[in-house]
């Protein structure tokens, strides 16, 4: 088959009555030149006096409006809101539209995803060479028995791919080739088809329902792995397809992680909302959304602090985010998703547990796959928790964020020459 790059590109599944009854306020100026003046500012008071009083009981939220700043959208990300729309927006690969149809298009860029399929291939050549090395080894002039089977389930659960999938790849292979001769090759192709049934189900787009504006995107996960980074990637994609997307540095622990985004805000021409170093993150959550709201942003990506799932108090914190997002939009937080790094192996399958019950997280971002001899951990989450897939990362690069595909993922695993010709 010729390779294709696949690009998928919805409608909002709105006329055009409806777009030109837009508030009026999303057409206005969103820029603060000066954050110390915005502080002076009545609108911002009325925040503060909004939050501390009547949104929300119990005085949980505290929002710190004293460094809070902006960063103007570039021009060429502006989407015009008062004339009528010629033609549909085209979201990158990896995300959908809610309610939209789907119309698939085809994209002559096969040299870039043959650039990203030999990426995402390095990026598990440890997993893939250590895993066919075992097997290999384990049939060299051996037939098929129960105790070659046996050792092979033993050899894949080792290798972080787990038990469930360890079990339908050794009873296939028993069906096949019980018997017989079997080599490293036949093991590996079947040990990719198995993946692949694995992954399929949970290698899904990432939906915005914009019908919620802003759609909002809380991003959680353990110290480390990649939740900053990932969040600038995310942007950078979004922003090109002319969507207004704002940044919220809700990691309010870490001075690195606000300048981070700051940067990846600035790179991305994105606004951006930040607070002072240790300010309450709920409230900066509850700032941000208003912020949004005002200047019709489409999207909203807010940062969390890293935790570790074990630590209950900053556990709790987290909790008491969602809650305050859920006061300002019932559905708010629209989408949650946890960043894994791939190096961690099992402690990533506790890791999703944890924050699933505590952040009710809708999908997983994979980060890290480059270089580690533990990709076959993602096959394991996937069996146990069925969660989307969202995306995987192989490096630090802009690009080196792309959309889960378990057939590629599934051969680079296996070793195998991918089959996207």
């Amino acid at each position: 088959m010729a390779l294709g790059f696949i690009k998928k590109m919805f409608s909002f599944g709105k006329d055009e009555a409806e777009d030109k009854a837009k508030p009026a306020e999303v057409e206005a100026e969103a820029v603060v030149a000066d954050p110390a003046a915005e502080t002076e500012s009545a609108p911002a008071e009325e925040v503060v006096e909004e939050a501390s009083e009547a949104a929300l009981d119990d005085g949980e939220v505290q929002p710190h409006l004293d460094e809070i700043g902006s960063r103007p959208v570039a021009p060429a990300d502006e989407v015009a809101l008062d004339e009528p729309a010629v033609s549909e927006p085209a979201l990158p690969e990896g995300f959908t539209v809610a309610g939209a149809r789907d119309a698939e298009v085809e994209i002559s860029e096969q040299a870039k995803k043959l650039s990203w399929i030999e990426r995402l291939r390095q990026g598990l050549a440890r997993t893939s060479a250590q895993l066919g090395a075992q097997i290999s080894a384990l049939f060299t002039k051996r037939k098929l028995d129960e105790d070659t089977l046996e050792e092979l389930e033993d050899l894949l659960i080792r290798a972080d791919l787990g038990v469930e999938t360890a079990l339908r790849i050794t009873d296939t292979l028993s069906s096949e080739r019980y018997g017989k001769d079997v080599s490293g090759e036949d093991v590996s192709r079947i040990m990719a088809g198995e993946i692949v049934k694995v992954l399929k189900p949970v290698a899904k787009p990432l939906e915005l329902d914009l019908s919620h504006k802003p759609h909002v995107i809380l991003v959680v996960g353990v110290n480390g792995t990649g939740k900053t980074t990932t969040i600038g990637k995310l942007a950078a994609k979004l922003s090109r397809a002319g969507l207004k997307v704002m940044l919220a540095a809700g990691d309010t622990f870490r001075a690195a992680a606000i300048e981070q985004l700051h940067i990846w805000a600035s790179r991305t021409g994105c606004e951006i909302v930040s607070t002072k170093l240790g300010a309450d993150a709920a409230g900066l959550a509850y700032d941000a959304y208003e912020k949004a709201k005002t200047s019709g942003q489409d999207v909203l990506i807010i940062d969390t602090a890293g935790r570790l799932q074990n630590k209950t108090e900053l556990m709790a914190e987290l909790e008491k985010i969602v809650r305050v997002l859920g006061k300002l939009d019932p559905d708010a937080p629209h989408t949650v998703l946890q960043t894994l790094d791939a190096t961690t192996g099992q402690n990533a399958l506790n890791q999703v547990e944890i924050f699933r019950n505590v952040a009710g997280v809708s999908g997983l971002i994979m980060t890290k796959l480059d270089g580690t001899a533990r990709g076959g951990i993602l096959v394991a989450i996937a069996a146990k928790h069925k969660l989307p897939v969202y995306f995987i990362g192989v490096g630090e690069g802009v690009d080196d964020l792309e959309p889960f595909d378990a057939e590629d993922f599934a051969e680079a695993i296996a070793g195998l020459q991918t089959q996207k010709q």
